[in-house]
Formats: structure tokens, C-alpha cells, sequence
């Protein structure tokens, strides 16, 4: 759990400022996630340096907090996860599979945070996903659907998936990710995340994987493209120089490293 002075500091670092008082409920948990995503930067660049990743909640607040730095969903869920256990919220979190874009089934390399609020209502929160995403919660709820942001998103119960969550794609919806209800703890994340750390055929580790959400969109560097998605509009560019680089990452990211 983290300390109150800790939280306070979370809080600085995503823009809101931390009430102790406050109570856990769904008003202040869209919140939390909507300011994760629009203030941490989903990024891979510790798994491209060779740093090896740590998902202990004291490394993830040192990395996160500390040093300002971003992280892929093991990092940015667990470290949600652990923010919300913090609050007063239930939380249980799952293993997933990550749809979007498969034609096979794909490994189990996702990790989904569940949230109850002070009502016991539940939710799905999710704030490591550098694609289109939800930025507030998820009603966990058979046939819930969720307008937020200019997209639209579905929760279903399927036989061999288990929970889908499915996103609105030019008028028709797909596959987005999928969870079973088989609880995790933090440790059970150390193997997929050392797989996808190191595997060959991981997609985090061939080239620089960075998004962060604005409230009109998001913005991504993938390899040495760089866009701003805004709307249904999307300017792109390709990266210079390492310099470019770099200074794209300082003003739109935040980091300090490359």
C-alpha cells in the first residue's frame, strides 16, 4: 500500500490533487485513470536500453513518480492497481488477451485492473494501452456500452474468451481484449512481462513504442514515426535525428531519456 504522503505525491504527478478524505467512488476513479493516461507516457524505452524491468510497487513509484518516467501495461496497470488498493477500492486484477489486430489466438500479455467502488459496483480500468483506448472506466457489466471521447466501447460475455471487450471501428465492432476471471497476483505478471522483455518475437523490443492521450486524442512516436491523432484527424512525420527525437520525447512525453 502507499503512504498518504506517497499519494500525495501520485496525485501531484498526474494533476489532481490528492483529498485523504475522499471517498472511493466511481466519480473520483474516471479520475484517476482519464489523468494516468493523459500524464504517464505508455513507453518501452527501459526494454530497448536493456534495463530490466521491475514490477515491485515501490520500483513502479520510484520509476513513475520519482523519475517521471512511463511503462507498459504490467508497469502502468500494476501501478494503477496499487494506487486504487491505496484509496479504499476492491481490486482484483486479470490476466488478458489483447485482440485487436490478431488473426490467431494470442498468448495471455495483458494485465486488467477490476475496481469496486464504495457502492460495490464494478469496473474495468486500464491505463497501459499506448493504442485507442478507453480513458475512464468500464462498467463491468454483460452488455455495457460506453460512449467516451468520440469512441464507443462494448463489454460481452463469450464461451472460449470469457469477457470481451469490444471498440466501435467505422461502424462495426471488434475484438478488442478479453479476460477470464481467474485472479492474479503481482508476481504471476513477472513471466509475460520477462517474455515480452526478451522474447524475439515480442513487439516491444525491435523498435520505440510511445503514446500518451489528450483529451481531443493521443500522440505516439512508433519507430521513427510521430503522430498527433486529433479527432479524426492525424498529422505524422518521421524523427530527424536523435536530436528530434529527443526533444519530441522532452515536449510531448516528457521524458529525458531516448
Amino acid at each position: 500500500m502507499y503512504s498518504k504522503k506517497q499519494l500525495a505525491r501520485i496525485f501531484e504527478r498526474i494533476g489532481l490533487t490528492y483529498e485523504p478524505n475522499a471517498a472511493p467512488d466511481g466519480d473520483l476513479l474516471a479520475r484517476i485513470q482519464c489523468a494516468m493516461a493523459t500524464h504517464v507516457p505508455y513507453e518501452n524505452l527501459d526494454i530497448l536500453r536493456g534495463v530490466p524491468l521491475s514490477l515491485d510497487f515501490g520500483d513502479l513509484y520510484e520509476k513513475i513518480v520519482e523519475r517521471r518516467r512511463g511503462g507498459y501495461c504490467f508497469e502502468l496497470n500494476g501501478f494503477l492497481g496499487e494506487v486504487l488498493r491505496s484509496l479504499g477500492y476492491g481490486v482484483v486484477e486479470y490476466m488478458a488477451r489483447y485482440l485487436r489486430g490478431e488473426s490467431a489466438v494470442p498468448m495471455r500479455r495483458h494485465r486488467v485492473v477490476i475496481a469496486s467502488d464504495g457502492t460495490g459496483r464494478r469496473w474495468i480500468c486500464d491505463a497501459g494501452i499506448g493504442q485507442s483506448a478507453p480513458r475512464l472506466p468500464l462498467p463491468f457489466e454483460e452488455g455495457a456500452v460506453s460512449e467516451q471521447y468520440g469512441e464507443t466501447y462494448r463489454v460481452k460475455k463469450e464461451p472460449f474468451f470469457g469477457w470481451v471487450i469490444y471498440d466501435l471501428h467505422h461502424g462495426a465492432w471488434r475484438r478488442f481484449y478479453a479476460f477470464t476471471e481467474e485472479p492474479q497476483l503481482n508476481l504471476d505478471y513477472v513471466m509475460p512481462s520477462f517474455w515480452c522483455e526478451h522474447a524475439p518475437e515480442s513487439p516491444f523490443t525491435s523498435a520505440p513504442m510511445l503514446a500518451i492521450k489528450t483529451e481531443d486524442g493521443r500522440i505516439t512516436v512508433d519507430g521513427d514515426l510521430f503522430r498527433i491523432f486529433k479527432g479524426d484527424d492525424v498529422t505524422e512525420r518521421t524523427l530527424a535525428d536523435e536530436d528530434d527525437r529527443r526533444a519530441v520525447y522532452q515536449k510531448y512525453f516528457g521524458l529525458d531519456v531516448i
